[in-house]
């Protein structure tokens, strides 16, 4: 069986779900698909930052959101020790709001959201083999859960895979602006944990963040660098509670909640792929994959959905070539994240910041303007070097 459609979408998850909604939208026939039977949990961060949040709302699927009962974050708290910075975001597009839900309830909203819109949705569906005529993506071959193969024809195929996508390696999507893995993590879930908004601690070569999330539980987070993750694996939830222990307090309310659910965790490479290339688009972590410290994954996967859908409906109406278009794509879409980019991977080393950063930081205790403002540059509602750094000069986490 053969079928021809203007979108295949691979991954039907923040960016990919999106990705097919907008397009089905604008009047095109889209095929999404996932491996993963849906809805289902995945790892991640959970965090959607304000820019995440605005993007929801421009879809109209914000109200899904806030009906799951999912809190909303307010406030960004960052304990360094001698002091903690407390503030609220800089709105973005109209909202200074976050939030974490679970991604088994957030994946469903946006995989609704794209059938609503006319996009036809295949999980449980395996991708066998990318299909190519001349050097250029023509479609795919796969096979359903039923066993069931079928050749599925289309005018570009979008990989929304993540970051060990099957799409980049089938196409050879060179990389750039590579960094090693930095950070290994692990997190779960504790019931009867109540916390204030977005919570993080930074100590010497630890680091850990908290999170409200769906069903009054608490996402918690703990970060060791990278080169010390065999010895983190040894016994997990042993290292992860000595951990909080650097915070007495806070270990103590951890300590008298439940812990819900399994840990989970691991660690990612940084890098930056080139997203296009004849007849195949790449958005979300399989075109760009940065530590999840800051938690943008979601955010920018959202951004990707956007910008990649208003550049295949110029190339599709015949506004715009492939090449113009999707060339702007990579253009934007690297100028947009490559401070942040730069920003999370030195947060990632888990290493005390310079002196200097260091008494930025602590100039900004009391200061509302300036806490705010720090909160906004972790949100990703103000650029890194707005707060560490004048015009030109060097941004230093």
């Amino acid at each position: 069986m053969s079928t021809t459609y203007d979108a295949v979408v691979v991954g039907a998850r923040c960016a990919g779900a999106p990705t097919a909604m907008l397009l089905a939208r604008k009047g095109y026939r889209v095929l999404l698909a996932d491996r993963a039977e849906l809805p289902s949990d995945t790892v991640s961060t959970h965090m959607i930052h304000p820019p995440g949040v605005a993007a929801l709302a421009r879809w109209g699927l914000l109200d899904r959101v806030r009906a799951t009962g999912c809190p909303p974050i307010t406030t960004y708290s960052f304990d360094f020790g001698p002091f903690t910075l407390t503030g609220s975001p800089r709105p973005y597009g109209g909202t200074g709001v976050g939030y974490a839900p679970r991604r088994r309830v957030l994946d469903a909203i946006l995989v609704e959201a794209a059938a609503e819109a006319g996009a036809e949705v295949r999980d449980r569906f395996n991708i066998d083999e990318v299909l190519t005529e001349g050097g250029t993506v023509v479609g795919v071959r796969g096979h359903a859960k039923d066993g069931a193969r079928s050749v599925e024809r289309a005018r570009v195929v979008i990989g929304a895979d993540g970051r060990g996508s099957h799409l980049a390696r089938a196409v050879g999507a060179r990389t750039y602006r590579e960094k090693p893995r930095l950070e290994y993590a692990y997190y779960s879930y504790w019931a009867d944990l109540p916390l204030s908004g977005f919570e993080t601690c930074a100590r010497p070569g630890r680091g850990w963040g908290t999170l409200p999330t769906n069903d009054g539980l608490t996402v918690v987070i703990v970060g060791w660098p990278y080169a010390e993750a065999r010895a983190y694996r040894a016994d997990v939830e042993a290292n992860f509670l000595a951990t909080l222990d650097l915070v007495p307090e806070f270990a103590e309310r951890v300590r008298c909640a439940r812990r819900a659910e399994p840990f989970l965790g691991g660690a990612v490479p940084n890098f930056f792929r080139v997203p296009y290339g004849p007849g195949w688009v790449l958005v979300g972590d399989a075109g760009y994959t940065k530590d999840p410290i800051t938690a943008q994954g979601i955010s920018d996967a959202f951004r990707d959905a956007e910008a990649c859908a208003e550049a295949l409906d110029d190339v599709f109406s015949g506004r715009r070539s492939f090449e113009q278009a999707l060339s702007a794509f990579q253009e934007a879409r690297d100028a947009h994240v490559s401070e942040m980019y730069e920003f999370t991977t030195q947060l990632a080393t888990l290493a005390p910041p310079p002196d200097d950063t260091a008494r930025l930081l602590a100039d900004a205790l009391g200061n509302r303007e300036r806490m705010d403002h720090f909160a906004s540059v972790v949100a990703g509602t103000a650029p890194p070097h707005s707060f560490f750094a004048p015009v030109g000069a060097e941004v230093r986490a």
